[in-house]
This record gives structure tokens, sequence and C-alpha cells, in this order.
């Protein structure tokens, strides 16, 4: 993983979750201080803040990456935001040049959540390089799996022992049964990690498996070019598909997504709404009082999107089965009389 990244470190651990969790802690924030991150992604990316007793501070997302938007990001900085923690959203890196400039600007860490990112790369650096520290996962629906599992990448040494350190119960270095701070059991197991290398061993095979697949969903769906949107990219970046993720135009009405799902469900195709905000999950709802209306750009790109069967061993008749459907499906379902803009 460290060579595959560019990054100094990788270190083994049980989750993408174990991961951010680790890094948050090896960077000692804490109490009173806030992490500025994105509303629109799993909901482990914010969890982690909340892990370690800091406040998660959403900032709203670019209408067109679906990512963390740098500008907003900035604007809600304090005198307690201690890092930023970007998400590389279905595996289109977050804009990274634009975000280091402003962590330089106010002092601050840089942290990638690239779970769905492995391979994707900006200015021809990889996803694990580009922040002072980047979190993996390899759950089964990821670039390359161990089952579960995850890793930290990282250049820096202090930061690659602590994470070392308290994934293994906060043992010191190699030495057995002491222990030197709290820690976790955040291991790998050996079983897990021969699964992964066996697959880092194939990756390219992988990755091009899944980019033709990706190509191919782009090309059976070019007729719906003005009903659909697919998530774009900054310049001089080169995404890895984590999912096939469509939104449907702002000219549907807030009913049509749903409405698409039960006709495909109909069809024998799966399909999930990807991702529900993490601001309007009922425990940030219960916890930090948020209501709708606070991160209008992701809240209407969550009502809208939904991600399609997209696996690597899938087969081009699976493809042409979904996107016939969307074809035929997408242009019979209801639009809204009064259109509302995803940057409104």
């Amino acid at each position: 993983m460290a060579s595959l990244t560019g990054a100094k470190h990788a270190v083994a651990v049980s989750s993408g979750t174990a991961a951010l969790h680790l890094i948050l802690e090896g960077m000692g924030i804490g109490p009173g201080d806030e992490v500025i991150t994105t509303p629109f992604s799993f909901v482990a990316t914010a969890n982690a803040a909340i892990y370690v007793n800091a406040r998660p501070v959403f900032a709203d997302i670019d209408p067109v990456t679906f990512n963390i938007d740098p500008a907003d990001s900035e604007s809600r900085i304090t005198s307690r935001t201690r890092a930023i923690v970007a998400v590389d959203v279905f595996g289109s890196p977050a804009d990274w040049p634009e975000l280091t400039r402003i962590a330089d600007r106010h002092g601050l860490l840089l942290v990638d959540d690239g779970c769905e990112a492995l391979g994707a790369s900006v200015d021809g650096h990889a996803v694990g390089s580009l922040a002072d520290a980047t979190a993996f996962g390899f759950y089964p629906n990821k670039q390359i799996t161990t089952g579960e599992g995850g890793c930290v990448t990282t250049s820096s040494d202090e930061l690659a022992e602590l994470c070392r350190s308290m994934a293994n119960q906060g043992r010191a270095s190699n030495e057995r049964m002491n222990h030197v701070r709290l820690g976790y059991n955040y291991r790998m197991d050996e079983i897990s990690a021969a699964l992964g290398c066996a697959q880092l061993e194939r990756f390219d095979v992988l990755q091009e498996r899944r980019q033709t697949i990706a190509a191919r969903y782009t090309e059976l769906l070019a007729p719906l070019a003005d009903d659909i949107q697919i998530p774009g990219s900054i310049a001089s970046s080169e995404r890895s598909w984590f999912a096939y993720v469509i939104a449907l135009a702002p000219a549907y009405t807030a009913t049509a997504r749903d409405e698409l799902m039960t006709a495909l469900g109909a069809r024998g195709i799966e399909s999930a709404p990807y991702f529900p905000c993490i601001h309007l999950q009922p425990l940030y709802q219960d916890l930090y009082g948020y209501t709708r209306g606070r991160f209008p750009v992701a809240e209407a790109i969550s009502d809208r999107t939904l991600a399609l069967p997209f696996f690597t061993t899938m087969k081009d008749d699976d493809v042409m089965q979904v996107a016939s459907a969307l074809n035929e499906v997408v242009p019979r379902l209801q639009r809204s009389t009064t259109t509302i803009s995803a940057t409104a």
C-alpha cells in the first residue's frame, strides 16, 4: 500500500473507520476541537471526530464533483478548527490543491478519507499521499478487499508509529505486554492481510475492469444526458471507480428517485440511495440540532442520487440490462412544475 500510494508508511488496521479514528487520535485532536468535513459521505467520516470528543463541522459540497466545497470549508474555520477531513466521493478526488492552500493558510491538518478512491490521483500524485494522512477501507465493495479491513497511509514517522501502537492495544513498538498508551484492538488479522496482498497483485487488472464497466455505463446512458448527472472530477485528476452513481436532474420531482428505484426493482435490478446526508441522520439531529436546509447543495444531491449495480465481475449484458431499463423509465418519471437548482 505504501508503494502504491507513494506514502512513506502504511499501517494495516481492522477497518476504514478504525483508520480514521487512529488518524485523528494520533494527531492529538480532542475535546474542544473542531473538524471540518462533508455531510455527503458515509457516516463514519464524521463519527471519527466524535470518537475523539471533537465536533464535526459540516461544509456544503460542490454541485459538480459532489466533494466538499473548499470555499465553504474555509468560511467555517474558527479558532477551534484543527483539521479538514475531505472525502474522495465515489472515487473522484477532492480538490486537494485548493484544500492544501487553505490548510497552509490557516495552519490546519489535512486528512483524506480515501476509502473509496484507491488508485485515484491528482496531478500524478496518488490518493494516499495528498494529505497529512489518508484512511483506506477494504470492505467487499471497494476496489480491493480484505473482507473487512483498512489502512492508514502517511509520510509522518511519528503518526505512523502512534497508529501502529494504538491499533495494537497501545503497545510500545513490538514489545509484548508493554503498553505505553491507550490503544484499541484494531489489528488486521493475517488471513485478511494475505487476501489483501493477493488483491494488490491484481490491482491493475481489477482497476481496468472497473474502468471498462463505468465507461460502458456512460456510453449507454448518453441519451439521458439532459435527465441525469454523473459526478464530475477536478482538472488534472484521475478517478478510481468505486461506485457508479447517477443523480436525476433537478427538473424531476422529489419522489422521482424513489419511483425509479421501484421501477428498477420490478425489473430485477437493485439500486440504493447514495448517500443520505449525515447531518440529517437522527443521531446528528439529536446531538447538534441539524435540520433540513442547512446544506442545500448536499441535500439536493442526496435526494436525487442513486447507486447502480457495479462490481468487478459484472458482465456487459448486465450493464446493458440496467442501462436499457434506465433509458426506458427515466423519461417517464414525473417532472416538477418548479425547477430548483442544486446550487440554490
